[in-house]
């Protein structure tokens, strides 16, 4: 049973009050609600089967996200965690949800308006398919755009069709059933409701309709007023049908007066029917793979890109010794990676990308890395690199290893996109045999490589090879689940400064990194206590140097408070303060879209230069929001003297904040908040790691459906200019190398669009599953003004099976079992079971769900497959899940208390308390 804990979590996150079925904006809405609580639920409940499947406890010390996430990984992992990661998948889905409103507006089929039905339910159907390939290939984040969308077209069913008005109390199975008919559909000759003068009634529709119990849905018209004669509409404002006889709508988007009894059904039925979708996805997926999806796991990901070419056998070695101190140092506890990614570089080739969460599996793909090739100087480093971004999750730190320029420096575009997109941290360790004259190509690479570095908030080290071991020290300090920034800054070129930055009591295991050469500075703490650059050891901490590193860890007892970092150089350097704490934040620059649903979207590119800019940001600390005092948030430019320009705040609830910031400074910025601990009863301050600048130009395009192999898309884009009119570059990537066209150069006109396309054709061999980042730039011939739209794509199978494999129970020997089970400790029973996928794809995996007995069986590989189960009368009830190659998910049931199956799948108590608690806050 889900444990009261969940109530309140749900009831705490999901209580602003909004209009329902409203995408993201104007505080928590009913979209987001609705998927929140099924999201949070199926966590909950996946957390505590895999924990008591582990033989511990699931026992949140609260209610937060952040204690679920602690109390999900178990109790044997020690050490702090961040809910970092999970609100980032939360928040992911939540947003791709609101986009269908914005990019979707008129699109029938994704709001099951105009009786589109049958196109509605292919476009669950095509997206179910992609969520679970995506899952099987671990595209995490594929998976959850996906899943974002086909909750808001499912949850909209419930809002504009007629199933609550016709007296259902249960989903819908039909729209998430291919083999199930939808029947009964009101054809377009069938006239369905009846006028309402005022507009609005509290049941429009025809009484022969309610009769046959006919399904029809509303029509929306957001460009025209024409619908079939005698047709529901869908209703409001932005609907110009509504206003045609017969006037009103089917809408229960919003609460009001004359609908609260269906408005309620209907917020009800959606939230049923998204954790019918969920536990589908999940039963497909298993519980392992279903949490890493929600960013459920040790937060750490540790990603190597490595050059393989001949002179680099000495980097290799260490890289290799580095991976293996990790695995052994920080196995079994919160800080041990969750996942391992490697991707090798030599010139030509590039790749493949290595992906695994068993240390030792990654042990020994490292081991098997040898130094060969090359000769010829510049590598495929950048190549390398944007297959790391595209492939590894979004905010990974990845450290590139070489001792060579890159070949494919074209590419760097592509890269600052990919790093921006995906907020990940970039560092390059770059080597030099003893005696090696710097060229000149080699020394620009070497600049590049920094202005990637620092784009990331990374670091770019140069050192020998001798001294690469002393400086590989940065990746253990990294790869840790809680890192955060409190501050990051650039001077170019160098020059005295003093900064300052606060150091909270929530901090541990703080370190300072500066890069650069000929640089003296001098550290001093709150009360007064300093340590110059000259003192290896000292009262504040340990100073180590290597190559154009230095790297200062202070001791643990710092002091809480404003500390100062006075630096004196006339050389380039950078400056970095991190640190381990649970209090940190996301975020993402967002643009208000307006329509018939208004909300935010995540903004793809860089903001607009020359008009205010909005940021969506979440809170999060040790305790949850709850725990922290929101302050300031602003804005930092990078390379400028020390000013902060602040925005205002809009609390949005639990944590949330909407910042609009009334002009932005030019060049590359950070975000800086600022705000109290309650726990620690300090002042703290966090900044972002990746910078960002803004753009007069824009690019607007949208993930309009899945690629199928060999078979070309078209990716429709438009780019706008509020700078000078003229010529742009347009260039296009993709991360798997298929082949695109797209237009060289597009003449554009200040302050209108210019539309266009490219294409993109997957291989005809492509795994489905396999996720395909397209990233789009365009840039001024004539100036250095340019932007970027990133997409994210999956490649399936056209789907031609809908049909869940089929399992029969028989031959169940339970006669020994006992009436009485308080007695069952020494009998067993058992049972047999015929498994198959008829026609379809096959069998590609079977579990138990339920039971604590053990399963044997025939070959998967049989068309007829026979399983047997055994187990203790202890264990009265067998559940075992059969899933095909297509992710559609059967199972077998059987209990020798009943036989037959469970009563009900869902807690209602639990759910009446939560939608009494909303609608009361509501009210």
């Amino acid at each position: 049973m889900t444990s009261l804990w969940v109530v309140a979590l749900l009831v705490l996150t999901f209580v602003a009050p909004a209009p329902a079925f409203v995408s993201i904006g104007g505080g928590a809405s009913t979209h987001v609600s609705i998927t929140g609580t099924a999201l949070l639920q199926k966590v909950s409940e996946t957390c505590r089967a895999v924990v008591e499947a582990a033989g511990h406890e699931f026992k949140p010390t609260g209610t937060s996200p952040e204690e679920l996430v602690q109390a999900c990984l178990g109790p044997t992992a020690t050490g702090e965690v961040s809910g970092a990661k999970f609100h980032a998948a939360l928040q992911e889905i939540y947003m791709q949800n609101g986009l269908v409103d914005r990019d979707f507006t008129n699109s029938a089929p994704h709001h099951f308006n105009s009786e589109a039905f049958l196109t509605g339910r292919g476009l669950l159907m095509e997206g179910l398919a992609s969520i679970k390939a995506n899952i099987r290939s671990e595209n995490y984040r594929a998976a959850r755009e996906s899943l974002g969308t086909i909750l808001h077209v499912l949850q909209d069913f419930y809002s504009h069709s007629n199933w609550v008005e016709l007296g259902n109390t249960e989903p819908y199975e039909a729209l998430l059933r291919q083999d199930l008919p939808i029947d009964n559909v009101a054809d377009v000759n069938t006239a369905t409701c009846k006028d309402c003068a005022n507009g609005a009634c509290a049941n429009p529709l025809l009484p022969q309709i309610l009769k046959e119990k006919k399904l029809t849905s509303g029509y929306m018209g957001i460009f025209s007023a024409d619908k079939p004669s005698g047709k529901c509409s869908h209703g409001g404002a932005g609907d110009l049908t509504s206003n045609v006889a017969p006037r009103g709508g089917l809408s229960k988007d919003e609460r009001r007066a004359d609908n609260q009894a269906f408005h309620d059904t209907a917020v009800k039925l959606a939230t049923a029917a998204s954790l019918e979708l969920l536990e589908d996805v999940r039963r497909a997926a298993g519980n392992n793979k279903f949490l890493r999806m929600m960013g459920i796991a040790r937060v750490s990901v540790v990603c190597f890109v490595i050059d393989t070419t001949g002179s680099m056998k000495d980097d290799i070695d260490e890289a290799r010794s580095v991976v293996y101190e990790i695995i052994d140092s920080k196995r079994g506890t919160q800080d041990e990676p969750s996942e391992y990614i490697l991707v090798p570089f030599n010139d030509p080739a590039f790749g493949p990308l290595i992906r695994t969460a068993d240390p030792d599996v990654m042990k020994a793909e490292i081991s098997k890395l040898t130094a060969a090739g090359g000769g010829d100087g510049p590598e495929m480093c950048l190549s390398g690199l944007q297959m790391a971004l595209t492939g590894a999750p979004a905010s990974s730190h990845i450290y590139v290893f070489t001792d060579a320029p890159a070949k494919d420096i074209g590419l760097k575009d592509t890269i600052v996109a990919l790093i921006r997109k995906t907020k990940s941290t970039v560092s390059f360790f770059m080597t030099t045999k003893p005696g090696r004259r710097r060229r000149a190509v080699y020394a620009a690479s070497l600049n590049d490589y920094k202005d990637l570095a620092l784009a990331s908030g990374g670091q770019a080290i140069e050192v020998s090879k001798r001294e690469l071991p002393q400086a590989t020290d940065i990746i253990l300090d990294t790869s840790t689940s809680a890192l955060v920034t409190v501050l990051q800054r650039a001077r170019n070129p160098g020059k005295a400064e003093t900064f300052s930055f606060m150091l909270d009591g929530s901090l541990s295991k703080v370190t300072i990194y500066i890069t650069g050469t000929a640089i003296s500075f001098t550290l001093t703490n709150p009360s007064g206590v300093s340590q110059t650059s000259t003192e290896a050891t000292g009262k504040l901490g340990t100073i180590k140097s290597t190559g154009n590193l230095m790297r200062i860890n202070l001791n643990p007892d710092k002091a809480s408070g404003k500390w100062k970092l006075q630096i004196n150089s006339n050389q380039p350097y950078t400056v970095k303060v991190t640190g381990q704490s649970t209090i940190t934040f996301i975020y993402d620059f967002v643009e208000k879209f307006d329509g018939p649903h208004p909300g935010y979207a995540v903004i793809s590119g860089r903001p607009l230069a020359g008009q205010p800019a909005s940021i969506m940001l979440n809170v999060m600390g040790k305790k949850g929001p709850s725990s922290l005092e929101i302050g300031k948030v602003g804005v930092v430019a990078m390379s400028a003297s020390e000013s902060i320009t602040y925005g205002e705040t809009t609390d949005m609830g639990n944590g949330a904040v909407l910042v609009t910031l009334k002009a932005i400074p030019s060049g590359e910025f950070v975000i800086v908040h600022q705000g109290t601990d309650k726990v620690s009863s300090s002042e703290y301050e966090r900044q972002s790691t990746t910078q960002m600048s803004v753009s007069k130009v824009n690019i607007e395009a949208a993930v309009t459906g899945t690629m199928e192999p060999g078979k070309t898309f078209t990716i429709p884009f438009s780019v706008i200019t509020q700078g000078l009119s003229g010529e742009f570059i347009i260039n296009a990537q993709n991360d798997k190398d298929y082949p695109m066209t797209k237009p060289n150069r597009l003449t554009l006109t200040s302050g209108k669009y210019t539309n266009s396309s490219l294409t993109i054709t997957p291989g005809i061999n492509t795994v489905p599953g396999t996720d395909v980042t397209v990233t789009i730039d365009a840039k001024s011939v004539v100036g250095a003004d340019s932007n970027y739209a990133v997409l994210r794509f999956t490649v399936i199978n056209k789907i031609t099976d809908f049909f869940p494999p089929e399992c029969d129970v028989f031959d169940i020997n339970a006669e020994d079992c006992p009436k009485d089970l308080a007695q069952c400790e020494p009998f067993r029973w058992g049972l047999s079971a015929n498994v198959s996928d008829g026609n379809g794809t096959g069998v590609e995996q079977m579990y138990l769900a339920t039971g604590n007995g053990t399963i044997t069986h025939s070959s998967l590989n049989r068309p007829f497959i026979q399983a047997g189960y055994n187990a203790s009368c202890c264990s009265p009830i067998f559940e075992l899940v059969t899933v095909d190659k297509i992710g559609n998910v059967g199972k077998c049931y059987h209990s020798i208390l009943s036989g037959g199956p469970p009563m009900l799948s869902l807690p209602l108590p639990l759910w009446l308390c939560l939608l009494v608690s909303l609608f009361i806050v509501r009210a």
